[in-house]
């Protein structure tokens, strides 16, 4: 995720950002769910160049492009600009966003987005990333871009304003799938049912993610997405889904990731997964299916 310069303009990729894991802790007296989620992202992900000019301004395109919604909502906007309103003579440009994760599946794609923008707004400006401007912009734009800014492998919790610090991983080879098909956040979270103050767990400790891999993949058989049965219950193709990718050979654990629709595989070898990918893309050819690796 690291940008580079051509002439004046400047670019980022806005990986794909995955739930390993993901726990609801509770409902909040406001409304909010409270969140633990070991995230990690992965080596593919939206582009976004940065040119520098007088005016703010976003052109999208690419595969996915529409699917991302109407202009003026865009989260690269909308971080932006709340950038701008906590950094005074904040300098601009125009965006060019390359969409190719698909909207609406659980990948924090807009979230990333943003994170991307403010990325690069702080290289223009001379910002460093650790800014505490450009955390509270984050935080204002969406619950998953604080962890998007970095873009390292850590445990998020409350609502995605506490950030525990980065982990190592062991090499992780993925298979995404997007069914096709979005699942609305708030009707999965309205699906698990969680009245105010209703607890559900207590979040763990920081260090909770083992360092050694046969340690690590117990970690991960023994947690799980609180979201996947909600989900299941309002789209039972996911839960088919599931089932599809647990029967790939050398997949180790196959989960959603966030509040759906895109789910994940995982295994201990790229070609595993390239193989699970052409299979699984030749039969459907409606899925949107990719290999990646994940951040270490």
């Amino acid at each position: 995720m690291t940008a580079t310069v051509a002439s004046d303009l400047l670019e980022e990729t806005a990986p794909a950002k995955i739930n390993l894991t993901l726990r609801v802790l509770g409902k909040r007296a406001d409304g909010y769910h409270e969140l633990e989620s070991l995230v990690t992202f992965t080596s593919l992900g939206d582009r976004l160049t940065l040119r520098p000019g007088p005016a703010l301004d976003l052109a999208v395109s690419g595969p996915t492009a529409a699917q991302a919604g109407p202009l003026g909502d865009n989260l690269v906007l909308k971080a932006a600009r709340l950038l701008a309103e906590r950094v005074p003579g904040l300098a601009l440009g125009a965006f060019d966003l390359v969409k190719r994760l698909p909207a609406g599946g659980g990948l924090g794609g807009g979230s990333s987005d943003a994170a991307a923008a403010l990325r690069l707004l702080a290289r223009l400006n001379g910002l460093p990333l650790d800014d505490p401007r450009l955390a509270e912009a984050a935080l204002k734009t969406g619950a998953d871009v604080p962890v998007c800014l970095a873009g390292r492998p850590r445990i998020m919790r409350g609502v995605g304003e506490r950030l525990a610090p980065p982990v190592a991983l062991p090499p992780l080879f993925a298979l995404l799938v997007g069914p096709g098909f979005p699942l609305a956040t708030r009707d999965v979270f309205t699906a698990l049912g969680l009245a105010p103050g209703d607890r559900r767990g207590e979040a763990t400790a920081d260090d909770a993610v083992p360092a050694d891999p046969d340690g690590f993949w117990e970690y991960l058989a023994e947690s799980r997405n609180d979201l996947e049965p909600p989900a299941i219950g309002l789209a039972p193709a996911v839960g088919d889904l599931l089932a599809t990718l647990r029967r790939q050979r050398g997949c180790r654990l196959a989960r959603m990731s966030g509040s759906g629709s895109t789910c994940f595989a995982l295994f201990d070898e790229p070609r595993a997964a390239a193989d699970a990918a052409l299979t699984l893309g030749s039969r459907h050819p409606g899925w949107w299916v990719q290999a990646t690796a994940l951040a270490r």
